[in-house]
This record gives structure tokens, C-alpha cells and sequence, in this order.
């Protein structure tokens, strides 16, 4: 167990935390939320004993192995799956001693085997590839040299590494931020099976829904504590925050701004499933608004000063770079008020899309017609190197606005959290969430019609990204976005397009509905991406004569006596289920209990964390058993 008690933390002239104290109990998985700069990862410092508290005690176990992910990788020559490896400290020393155990023999090689089995060295190569297999890197790539990938790719195998080394905590800090879309669904299914107690930081909300059993909050220099996931602590918060005045204020409005939103796309339920799907993350945003109304960023977009319809289209297009084709067939037709989202797996062409979309890069062949009234908004990480390091904020924006009067540029860089001396300080020494926002201001002063946003939630806390959604759902231009929070997608986008084998097509369903499938493809190594259903070609094979009922109806007789078994095995596999889901329900409101973490014994908190813990690592092999036997029905139907 982890105690923090009456904990003071300082770096350089700033007080991060005051009289601070935290229980983290054995196998529980909480997540750390707050402000960029309130002292999270300085938290993880002090775990690790890279730093010192100034008062107060940190203690936990002497002999926990702890884990976490570099900062750091070095451009080296070294394989990625041999550097993983590395990360076994443990594993690579026993290596080393193999040939003199088998020297000397007897029981000093039994010794050897002994341990070797005990950390079950035989499985880490394969382990090790798995690992990277999840997070993006096939097999030919994990046998690159590590100096060959590029910062965010490197960032991923530090996260495997991490992944790897043993550990009995493990401390993760923004895990997804240089993950796709399927890499965190991954992530997030491999942490869930994790057996040891996990603390992780991170501004990805849906991330953390799945995840975690409980939240800290870095509220000012204090540690707040919230049993349940991400919503939970979001409804607990919003509740302590109704109780302010000028936040219920405040907040009255933004409820009212919100519903207007849930309004429009209930009567606009063309498309059931995607409309529908956005209208519940709508209800959900519109229930927890007073937090997003005592936030520091308060910014929306500016009225495009001229709107043309299409804004633009492509007719054939075909896209790569020199010779080699990476898109084909696009057919694209963008309207004021489209809302996409790209999907596909990393290194599919969603990046060559957007930028053939912003004009970046020329089509090899094609049409293209551009409104002449377009003007594009286009945000990806590199806008943030095209930052000028010397400048200030006010002066960036100063470049693009010289005739406007200073203190009506401030007014809109406060929107964005600079505020007072902030916007005078060179950008230099901005963290990369300060960076990105000062990227979305700039982009927001010039007021596009057109928004090409690529990953642009990376490095945003979750305020900010909050104020970016609700700036996005108000915008009447045209959005087309890539990123892997599942919020946002969850609530600005309506239409979705899966950028897969070459080509850019609708795909059939929502968000959930392309997790399942991906999830379903990554449980069958060696097949293909997953394949595009228009809504308007009936699906292939849809021409297909059809058997006659007779022979329909015997088909249908030997396929359920074939799988009889299976059936049954399914249906005692969901009676097992749902008795688990109960439990954990009933525990989730045993640990929603305030008294549990202050007038009852530790002792008590400990066995429901433990018990929970326990229910859900059944649960969850529960449901990867039961996706077993659907797979099989399914194929069994198919040969049928």
C-alpha cells in the first residue's frame, strides 16, 4: 500500500502540494487528474526517489519493483525488440550468466533453470513482441534499429519496455499521447489485466472510464480523492462546484448552450445509430457542465467571414509521394457543418489525406475542386515547431493582428489560459500543452472555414480539451479530424470514414462499433484490415441468390446441432457474467461510501479493493472467453 501523509512538495519558488495525504491500496488503479503544471508528474518523481518531499512521508513497500516509461530514448543501432528487452534488467543478467551456469553444471545449473523459469524467461521474447505487435510495430519493424523511428514511435517503445520489466507499480504519465486510436484500445485492454497496483496520469477521460477505480485530483495544493472512475469523479466535483454561486451561474448558461446542441441532433436522427450516439455524449457533457464552467478557458470561433458550398471535393483522387501510391479512389464532398472523423490503423494514409485535403501535398491524380472562398485551418504537432521559441504570445498573434489595440488581443489569448505576464513570456519555455494552445489560438484568430485538426488534444489537460469540444460544436464550417480521443469523437463528430488497403470509405456504424470490430481483428493476427461497408452497396454479396427455404431451414437444423455445445457453453459463461456484474455493482456503491475512507478501518477498504480487483480480472476472462465462442459461431456460420 501507498500512504502519503501531511506531504509538502516545492520545485524552484512554487508550492505544489500542502499538508497532502493519499492511500493507494494494493492492486487498485487510479488515475491522476489536474491542471498542466499542478504537480503530477512531480509526484511520480518523489515515487520513483528522484526527488525529495520537503515535509511529510511517502511509504510503501521496500521491495516493490516499479516501473515506468523513459523520457528519453537514445538513437541507437540496437534492435526495438532487443531494447525492450533491455528493459528486464533482471532477465538480461540471467542471460549473461547461462554459459557459466552450464560450465559448472550440477546444482548450480539447476539453480540457473530455477530461476530462469521463475520469471519466466523462456516466454519474454515472445511477450516482448506481443507487446509491440499491440502498440503498432509488426514484425519486420521490431527488427529495425531503434534510431530509425522517428520521437513518437520511439515513445512507444519505451512504453513497451515499461510494459515488460516486472513490476509491482506501475506509474504511466500520458500513455496515449503518441498512440493511435487502436494502439490505446489495446493499451487499455492489456492494463485492465494488469495485477499490480497502477497510478497513471492522463487527460484522456474515456481512457480513464475504462480503466481505473479511483481518481486523484490535484485541487490547488491539495490531493482530493474519488472513489470510481473519470464520470464519477466528474459528477462528484460538479456536484461540490453547483454549490458556488457564481458557478451555478455560469453554469446555467452553458447548460442551456449545450441543450441546444442535444435539441438540434435529436430532430436531425437520419443517420439512428451515429445521431443517436452523439446525442447520449451530448447528455453526458451537458450533465457534468459546471466543471467545464469554472475552467480557465473560455474561447470559441470566430464566424467564418465567408462560407461556400462545397467548401471542397474530390472526384478519382489518387495520393502518395513520388512513385508510390498510398490512397486511391477518393471520392470526398465537404459541406458547412460536415463533422468527420478518420479512422485506420496507424501508417494507413490518414495524415496524406489531411494534408492533401490542406493543400500541402498536390494529388497525383484527380480532381480537386476548392470553394473559392476556402480557407483552411490546419493543425498537426509540427505547428508547434513552427513556433517562433523568442516570441511571445502577444506577439505571435500581434503578427497577424497589427492594426488590432493590444488589450483586445489579450482578452482573447486569456481565453486560452495566458493571462497577465504569460503573454509576454517567450514561448521557449512553454510546456507542450501550452504550445498546442497557443497552435489552436492562432489557428482560431484567422478564422477558417475549413478545420484540419490531426491529434489535436495531445498534451491538453482535460479543461482545455472540454473548451475545445464545445468550441468545435459551435463552429459552422466544415471539421475534419483525427485523433484518438474517443470523447471528443464521441461528441463533435457525425460522420465516420476508415481509411483502410489504400482507400477512404464511409464506415457503417459508430464508434463502438469500429472498436469492436478492430478489437476482433487484432485477435486474428495475419488477416487483413478491417473491411468498409458503404451504406449504400447492401454489403458484399448482397446480389447473391439465396437457398430455398427447405434447404435454408436443414442448413439452419445441422448448424445448431454442430454447435450445441458452444451455445450452451455461452449461455453458462453469461449467467457467470451477469452474477459478476451484479457484485461489482454492489461494490461499487460499498466504495462509494464517504465513511469508508475516514470513519472505517483501512482494513475494511482493503478487502472490497481486493475483492473488486479480483471480480474483475474474472469478468474480464470471462468476456475474452466468451468472444472465443462467438468467433467460432460465427465461423462455423460462415462455412454453413
Amino acid at each position: 500500500m501507498i500512504t502519503v501523509q501531511n506531504l509538502q512538495l516545492i520545485r524552484g519558488t512554487k508550492c505544489l502540494l500542502r499538508d497532502a495525504n493519499l492511500r493507494v491500496h494494493d492492486g487498485q488503479k487510479f488515475g491522476l487528474v489536474g491542471a498542466n503544471g499542478s504537480g503530477k508528474t512531480s509526484l511520480f518523481a518523489l515515487l520513483k526517489g528522484e526527488i525529495h518531499a520537503d515535509a511529510g512521508d511517502v511509504n510503501f513497500p521496500a521491495g516493490w519493483r516499479i516501473s515506468s516509461v523513459d523520457q528519453e530514448t537514445p538513437s541507437i543501432a540496437r534492435s526495438v525488440v532487443d531494447y525492450t528487452i533491455d528493459g528486464d534488467v533482471e532477465y538480461r543478467n540471467l542471460e549473461l550468466e547461462k554459459h557459466a551456469a552450464e560450465q559448472a553444471g550440477g546444482d548450480t545449473l539447476a539453480h540457473w533453470h530455477h530461476c530462469y523459469e521463475a520469471i519466466d524467461g523462456y516466454s519474454t521474447l515472445a511477450r516482448a513482441a506481443q507487446l509491440l505487435a499491440g502498440l503498432g510495430f509488426d514484425h519486420d519493424a521490431q527488427l529495425k534499429p531503434v534510431s530509425s523511428f522517428s520521437g513518437g514511435w520511439r515513445m512507444r517503445v519505451n512504453l513497451a519496455r515499461a510494459l515488460l520489466k516486472p513490476s509491482d507499480l506501475l506509474l504511466l504519465d500520458e500513455p496515449t499521447n503518441h498512440l493511435d486510436l487502436e494502439a490505446v484500445v489495446w493499451l487499455e485492454r492489456w492494463l485492465k489485466r494488469y495485477a499490480g497496483t497502477l497510478i497513471v496520469i492522463s487527460h484522456d477521460r474515456e481512457f480513464l472510464d475504462n480503466l481505473v477505480d479511483g481518481i486523484v485530483h490535484f485541487n490547488g495544493e491539495t490531493l482530493d480523492s474519488y472513489a470510481g472512475n473519470y464520470s464519477s469523479f466528474e459528477r462528484q466535483r460538479g456536484e461540490r462546484l453547483m454549490l458556488q454561486q457564481s458557478v451555478f451561474e455560469k453554469q446555467q448558461r452553458q447548460r442551456a448552450h449545450l441543450q441546444s446542441f442535444v435539441d438540434r441532433f435529436r430532430a436531425k436522427a437520419t443517420k439512428a445509430r451515429q445521431a443517436q450516439s452523439r446525442v447520449k455524449a451530448l447528455e453526458k457533457l451537458q450533465a457534468v457542465a459546471p466543471i467545464y464552467a469554472a475552467s480557465g478557458f473560455d474561447f470559441k470561433f470566430f464566424e467564418p467571414e465567408e462560407l461556400c458550398s462545397p467548401l471542397l471535393s474530390f472526384d478519382k483522387v489518387q495520393a502518395g509521394y513520388g512513385d508510390t501510391t498510398i490512397l486511391k479512389h477518393i471520392h470526398l464532398n465537404l459541406l458547412p457543418g460536415s463533422r468527420i472523423a478518420l479512422l485506420g490503423r496507424n501508417g494507413a494514409g490518414k495524415s496524406t489525406l489531411v494534408k492533401l485535403l490542406a493543400g500541402v501535398l498536390e494529388p497525383l491524380r484527380g480532381d480537386i475542386a476548392r470553394g473559392s472562398q476556402l480557407k483552411v485551418g490546419y493543425f498537426d504537432q509540427q505547428q508547434l515547431d513552427a513556433l517562433d521559441l523568442n516570441a511571445s504570445p502577444l506577439l505571435h498573434l500581434q503578427r497577424l493582428a497589427e492594426n488590432v489595440r493590444e488589450q483586445e488581443l489579450r482578452n482573447f489569448l486569456g481565453g486560452f489560459g495566458f493571462r497577465g505576464d504569460a503573454v509576454l513570456a517567450p514561448v521557449g519555455p512553454l510546456s507542450g500543452g501550452e504550445k498546442t494552445r497557443l497552435a489552436l489560438a492562432l489557428l482560431v484568430w484567422q478564422r477558417p472555414n475549413l478545420l484540419l485538426l490531426d491529434e489535436p488534444t495531445n498534451h491538453l489537460d482535460v479543461d482545455m480539451r472540454e473548451a475545445l469540444i464545445v468550441a468545435l460544436q459551435d463552429f459552422p464550417g466544415a471539421v475534419v479530424v483525427v485523433s484518438h480521443d474517443r470523447h471528443l469523437l464521441h461528441t463533435v463528430v457525425d460522420d465516420l470514414y476508415l481509411v483502410a488497403k489504400g482507400e477512404v470509405l464511409p464506415f457503417d456504424g459508430d464508434l463502438d462499433d469500429y472498436q469492436r470490430l478492430q478489437s476482433k481483428q487484432s485477435s486474428k493476427p495475419g488477416e487483413a484490415d478491417l473491411s468498409v461497408v458503404s451504406t449504400t452497396d447492401g454489403g458484399a454479396g448482397a446480389n447473391a441468390k439465396s437457398p430455398d427455404r427447405q434447404t435454408q431451414k436443414r442448413i439452419e437444423a445441422e448448424f445448431r446441432r454442430k454447435t450445441a455445445p458452444q451455445r450452451k457453453q455461452l449461455v453458462g459463461i453469461e449467467t457467470k457474467m451477469t452474477a459478476l456484474q451484479a457484485e461489482l455493482k454492489v461494490l461499487a456503491e460499498q466504495l462509494a461510501d464517504p465513511e469508508l475512507y475516514t470513519a472505517k478501518p483501512a482494513t475494511e477498504l482493503g478487502g472490497l479493493m481486493k475483492k473488486q480487483g479480483e471480480y474483475k480480472n474474472k469478468l474480464e476472462l470471462l468476456e475474452e472467453d466468451w468472444l472465443l465462442l462467438q468467433d467460432e459461431l460465427e465461423q462455423q456460420a460462415c462455412l454453413s
